[in-house]
């Protein structure tokens, strides 16, 4: 029995967003309010993840805030491609960055509600606010060439327990939805929801919001309809029929499938999408 137009509907609205705003808005007032910032640190506060994406779905709690230090930068330039171009290293580093950060945080909201995570600074959710996951990173430019304006801009952080570098592209990743969104009839982010509600009828390991966004960034245009039953069926079965070698993440700067953590593991993906399957086929609810 196919899944109900109406319920798959009722699936792709959006959960609050209000909540989320106003977290990002307290950090970065908090940050704000630090008076000891050198003049020459710039920095900037934004959310990221599916509260920025509008790929948030009732029950997402915990926030994600980048807090990004641009007056530092990594790139993939080599020492002596760093001479040619100038560059020499930052005086005021990520390290000092990530602990004024946590200093200032600890101070407004209290010890109590600031914990150090292995990627994030955790803050506990108060007076209404969600819990927040606070990224703080300084910007990466990957080079195309040794031009000092030929890059692509990204997020670099370092994580607490074995110091492995981790790089992003939460804007490339926020303007290559929006651009999705639009070229798909505005279905995309529907979509995206749609899927994110049907993880909670599949058991054992499911995908990640992150990836599963990445996965159904690859479905073609086309495929993503007003018609919610004729969206599942035809997302679902050119999944099922694709070969996922190729397949990107959102960002366009990864493949999706790898052994990386910023990876997903194809195993998983083709799991997820048979159960897809069985789960239109059986549903009794």
């Amino acid at each position: 029995m196919a899944i109900p137009e109406s319920q798959l509907e009722n699936w792709t609205h959006q959960g609050a967003i209000i909540t989320a705003k106003n977290t990002a808005d307290s950090i970065r007032n908090a940050l704000n309010s630090y008076n000891n910032w050198s003049d020459n640190i710039d920095y900037e506060v934004y959310l990221q993840g599916s509260y920025r994406n509008s790929t948030n779905v009732r029950g997402d709690s915990d926030v994600d805030v980048i807090v990004q230090l641009n007056s530092t930068f990594f790139s993939n330039l080599s020492d002596s491609q760093k001479k040619v171009l100038g560059l020499i290293p930052a005086i005021y580093t990520i390290n000092d960055f990530k602990s004024d950060v946590l200093t200032v945080l600890r101070n407004y909201y209290g010890h109590k509600k600031i914990n150090e995570g292995n990627k994030s600074i955790k803050l506990s959710p108060f007076s209404g606010r969600l819990p927040a996951d606070i990224i703080p990173c300084c910007t990466y430019r990957k080079y195309r060439t040794l031009n000092e304006n030929d890059f692509i801009a990204g997020i670099s952080f370092f994580t607490k327990y074995n110091d492995r570098q981790i790089i992003n592209y939460p804007k490339i990743h926020y303007d290559k939805g929006v651009l999705k969104h639009q070229n798909s009839n505005y279905s995309y982010k529907p979509t995206i929801r749609l899927f994110k509600n049907l993880r909670t009828f599949i058991t054992g390991d499911t995908i990640p919001s992150y990836f599963l966004e990445c996965l159904l960034y690859n479905v073609p245009n086309y495929k993503f309809k007003s018609n919610c039953q004729e969206t599942f069926c035809d997302v679902v079965d050119w999944l099922n029929d694709s070969n996922l070698d190729n397949f990107i993440c959102q960002n366009e700067q990864l493949n999706l499938f790898g052994n990386t953590p910023e990876q997903l593991n194809k195993l998983l993906a083709i799991d997820f999408i048979q159960k897809l399957i069985t789960l239109w086929k059986n549903w009794e609810i």
